[in-house]
């Protein structure tokens, strides 16, 4: 998060009405709802976790065990069984 003087983007008259209720502080001011993206949607750190999510789901329907999948992937058997319990 960077941080942007409000005089050099707000009107003078806005800066002034925001002073009545906060001054010398930082002012946090939200993205619209609308703007908000789900986490790893930018990086692609969310695809590649959902491929990995889809890979764990085929090879346990394929026959392996959750524990041989935890020992693959590195995570805990309580990882994967969410992973393949979960419904979408």
């Amino acid at each position: 998060m960077k941080y942007v003087k409000a005089e050099s983007v707000l009107p003078q008259s806005l800066v002034k009405e925001i002073q009545k209720y906060v001054q010398g502080e930082t002012l946090y001011i939200p993205k619209p709802k609308a703007e908000y993206r789900k986490w790893g949607s930018r990086s692609g750190s969310r695809r590649i976790i959902d491929e990995r999510n889809d890979k764990i789901k085929a090879a346990f329907s394929n026959g392996k065990s959750i524990h041989e999948l935890a020992g693959e992937h590195y995570l805990s058997s309580e990882t994967i069984k969410k992973i393949v319990y979960k419904r979408r």
